[in-house]
């Protein structure tokens, strides 16, 4: 009797990756692998082993993939001042990558001949995992049950998972789609699909609801290293410590808190309330920094770029030859990207309170309105006139021509 086919599932242990074991020993008579991957997601981790397995699986890797989360993924998208319109500091999809890069590694390690994933077929991480598989690995199959099976809602994943005795973390009443990581933590679903419904203050797990936070401001200052986070408070941190430990301050105090319509990739409109405290004092922090480091052109010109690196990376498209280009362009404007920002935290806001670099490119003499020895404010002059020739000339034109301005 030959052995049977492995297959490699991206397992979570919640509602949807728990009932796709069965379906997959069903519908396919796969051996199938469960594959965790830690990324910051805390005791969402206990009791995953037994559970995997409870369900059928034949075997479950845990993989710690913190560190290589942090500064393989979160550190260069902040350093790109990556955010997908303007709000969503990108949690879910920088996981995603690193969670398939290791899904694909171990399928090669077990033979395996497919991948699988429980994203659904109307959201953007179906995609995310895919691209990922297929350029690290065009050779495997890759099955999407929610793109094949006849269950079509949570609330038939939900029976299906009752008709089968399999705990869940979620019930017909509390419906939430939840996505946490060392990141952020993403809610999706349920009231939230009417974006007239404010989210109730229970809604939140990391951060404190702003009206709730200490009327007390609190203090945080963050040293870079070419545009890397280092030290809080003076004290050296590895990159996963420092992000807990951000996330720790940011969320007594209400920081981070994002509630947005955002354009899925496949077309759609989605509501999505994430909470992403240390990461959003990170971004403010790094952006004041830069304000003091870069040059004007530099900044302008990695503004644009920050855009279309937040679209890549909300795309799915980390693995592919742009990203990695403009990844080195960040990583050259980062080079002088070194010193100290202090940042005021107080009921949701964060408020720059001073900033210093031994590269800074601000001159106290220079700007000054006080007397100074360095600028001649006749040289303005010559440089206006240059600077508007070309509006001049126009309306020289106009005027000749008998046009009204």
């Amino acid at each position: 009797m030959s052995e049977k086919q492995k297959v490699v599932l991206a397992y979570s242990g919640g509602l949807d990756t728990s009932i796709i074991i069965p379906w997959l020993k069903e519908n396919f008579d796969y051996e199938v692998i469960a594959v965790a991957g830690n990324v910051g997601q805390g005791d969402e981790l206990e009791g995953l082993e037994e559970k995997a397995l409870k369900t059928g699986a034949s075997k479950i890797y845990i993989e710690d993939l913190q560190e290589e989360f942090v500064y393989d993924f979160i550190f260069p998208t902040m350093k790109a001042g990556a955010v997908y319109e303007k709000k969503y500091l990108l949690g879910t999809s920088i996981a995603r990558p690193v969670i398939a890069k290791r899904l694909v590694e171990i399928a090669e390690k077990e033979g395996a001949v497919a991948v699988c994933h429980g994203a659904t077929g109307k959201g953007n991480d179906q995609v995310r995992f895919e691209l990922t598989v297929m350029a690290l690995n065009p050779n495997l199959k890759i099955i999407a049950p929610w793109r094949i099976w006849n269950i079509k809602s949570r609330e038939d994943a939900i029976e299906y998972a009752q008709a089968r005795n399999i705990d869940i973390p979620v019930t017909k009443e509390n419906n939430y789609s939840m996505d946490r990581n060392l990141w952020h933590l993403s809610h999706e679903g349920s009231d939230l699909e009417d974006p007239w419904n404010e989210p109730s203050e229970n809604l939140f797990m990391i951060c404190t609801p702003p009206t709730q936070a200490p009327d007390e401001p609190e203090y945080v200052e963050i040293e870079f290293e070419q545009g890397i986070p280092v030290k809080v408070n003076g004290t050296l941190y590895d990159g996963v410590t420092l992000i807990k430990l951000l996330n720790q301050i940011g969320a007594k105090h209400g920081v981070g808190i994002a509630d947005m319509v955002e354009n899925r990739l496949v077309g759609m409109k989605s509501r999505g309330v994430y909470e992403t405290p240390g990461g959003t004092i990170l971004h403010a922090a790094h952006q004041q920094l830069e304000s003091i480091t870069l040059d004007r052109d530099t900044l302008h010109y990695k503004q644009l770029v920050s855009v279309k690196f937040a679209e890549l990376v909300y795309d799915g498209k980390w693995f592919t030859p742009l990203r990695q280009a403009l990844s080195a362009f960040v990583d050259e404007t980062q080079k002088n990207v070194t010193g100290k920002v202090r940042l005021k935290l107080y009921k949701g806001n964060v408020i720059p309170a001073g900033v210093q670099s031994p590269n800074s490119l601000y001159r106290e003499e220079f700007a000054t309105f006080g007397q100074d020895e360095v600028y001649n404010q006749k040289d303005a002059e010559g440089f206006i006139h240059l600077f508007g020739l070309p509006l001049k000339m126009r309306a020289l034109m106009e005027q000749e021509k008998g046009f009204k301005p």
